[in-house]
């Protein structure tokens, strides 16, 4: 994964510089709707995706954080997708034995491209909030749970 190059990290910033981030973060984030100009003048519009990932990032970096841009087809190493997922390198292996992910070997090591491991995450999320969801129909049908009490049970 190559994060240097991709990674935009403000705390890296001269005092310059972060006044120039602000300057342009109030511009982005406020009621203006900034433009590039051109050498010759010209005024371009970011098209509204980009100009809503220029304000996501924007407000990323006002809190201090780093920023990484990487696209969908980017590969990485199982211990990045790991780190990527939140989980241990062995259960990702684990994971592209079960071939619960998608991924490609370079020589003898796996790799497993960004698009996937999102895809994999939006699965694993979607199959977490339908066993939450049904959890909470059965404690419902056993009237284990009163609303409005915020889950406690008055006797």
């Amino acid at each position: 994964m190559k994060t240097m190059e991709n990674r935009f990290d403000p705390s890296g910033l001269t005092a310059g510089q972060l006044r120039q981030l602000d300057r342009l973060s109030e511009a982005v984030l406020g009621d203006e709707r900034p433009a590039l100009v051109g050498r010759d003048g010209v005024r371009l519009e970011l098209p509204e995706p980009l100009f809503n990932l220029l304000k996501r990032v924007m407000r990323t970096m006002r809190e201090g954080k780093a920023v990484v841009l990487l696209p969908e087809s980017e590969s990485m190493t199982t211990q990045a997708a790991a780190e990527f997922l939140g989980v241990s390198r062995p259960f990702v292996v684990a994971l592209l034995e079960k071939e619960a992910i998608r991924h490609h070997k370079v020589g003898t090591h796996r790799r497993v491209y960004l698009k996937d491991l999102m895809a994999y995450q939006r699965q694993r999320d979607t199959h977490r909030r339908a066993t939450l969801d049904n959890l909470r129909g059965k404690v419902d049908a056993a009237g284990m749970y009163e609303r409005g009490t915020g889950g406690s049970d008055e006797r």
